[in-house]
């Protein structure tokens, strides 16, 4: 009796541990190229002159797209646009081996479309050289304590003090170590026209932006119809869009260059902001009042920003919201939302949204 006891408990506990790390089951995945341009070189191609550019034509400018669909898929897919000087690895696991918002939202069963945009990571190649303008270009990079402040995770003395940053030796130089140079000059537009052409393939779909995904995110709703919603985390590093004739003036920080910045659009493109969701998430350590930490004092430029691009966008009659995460008793989370100790929480923020906006479930 004993020893069939002991074989039900460990089958209840065999079979526990199966439904709390149930496998992911996948109906498709791949990866592809999307949108892009070619340019011709002038001359005649000759195999005597192999290596020579003259003749031959240049493919660039196009997003690489890895997705992954589930089983029994939820109505829409989220498409994950990542920030500056980043890669889709943004979305994969984070720096201390948990999972990232891609497994998290594919075990919530929504369909996961990660981008590189265009002119970095898997989409290398350009077709415009670089202008030198972008300080984020080229290696070496040497940028490790620019990042780190700037993406709030700390200052000299290392990891802010109850941060939801994992604060290991290993975890921040996975940190340092997620970087991607750019390949080629940072155009806006070529970006959010190559994720236009992805939402035109996959069809209606929630877009989710981090960072200097933002002003991408914001376009894109100009060149398609098919963004049902955005989710942007942190946006910021590039301007917020605002009708022409209303664009505010930017805050002074710190360093000039790293203020909030605004820019101007025509009224039919802004209003096409007023007929979708948006959702704007900023974390922790954004001062109220000018800081002499270059980083916080970008942030809180930004958020004074973001702050006037939500009333502008419904004072159009549109729909957005920003969450200020400290206000609703969230603490502690850096410029990477998705990539810290509470990511799983963060994650259920955002689809208690989506339930709300009717863009959850099947």
């Amino acid at each position: 009796m004993i020893k069939k006891s002991l074989c039900v408990a460990l089958s209840g506990l065999i079979l526990g541990a199966a439904a709390v790390a149930a496998p992911l089951e996948l109906e498709t995945q791949g990866s592809f190229a999307i949108g892009g341009s070619v340019v011709q070189k002038q001359g005649t191609f000759s195999e005597d002159h192999f290596l020579s550019p003259e003749g031959q034509k240049a493919y660039g400018d196009h997003a690489y797209v890895f997705f992954q669909i589930p089983v029994d898929p939820n109505k829409y897919p989220i498409v994950f646009q990542h920030g500056g000087d980043q890669t889709k690895r943004t979305w994969e696991s984070t720096p201390d081996g948990r999972d990232g918002f891609q497994n998290i939202f594919l075990k919530k069963h929504y369909s996961v479309y990660l981008i590189d945009q265009p002119r970095m990571g898997e989409a290398g190649l350009s077709t415009v050289e670089d202008n030198g303008n972008n300080t984020w270009s080229g290696n070496p990079l040497y940028q490790d304590q620019t990042f780190f402040r700037l993406s709030r995770v700390g200052d000299k003395n290392g990891v802010f003090k109850n941060s939801q940053f994992p604060n290991t030796l290993e975890a921040v130089e996975a940190f340092q170590r997620s970087w991607n140079p750019y390949s080629g000059p940072l155009d806006n537009n070529v970006n959010a026209k190559s994720l236009a052409k992805l939402f035109d393939k996959i069809g209606p779909s929630i877009l989710m932006t981090h960072s200097m995904g933002g002003t991408i995110g914001w376009r894109t709703p100009f060149y398609t119809k098919n963004v049902k919603a955005i989710v942007a985390l942190e946006p910021g590093g590039t301007p917020f869009l605002f009708p022409e004739g209303q664009v505010p003036t930017q805050e002074k920080t710190k360093v000039a260059i790293l203020g909030g910045a605004a820019e101007g659009v025509s009224l039919q493109n802004s209003k096409k902001l007023t007929e979708i969701p948006i959702l704007l998430i900023y974390g922790d350590y954004i001062p109220d009042q000018p800081s002499e930490a270059a980083g916080p004092d970008k942030w809180r430029s930004e958020l004074a920003m973001a702050r006037k691009f939500v009333k502008a966008v419904n004072d159009h009659g549109g729909h957005a919201e920003l969450i200020h995460l400290p206000e609703i008793g969230i603490h502690g989370n850096s410029h990477f939302l998705m990539a810290e100790k509470n990511n799983q929480q963060l994650a259920q923020l955002i689809e208690n949204w989506l339930k709300k906006n009717n863009l959850a479930g099947k």
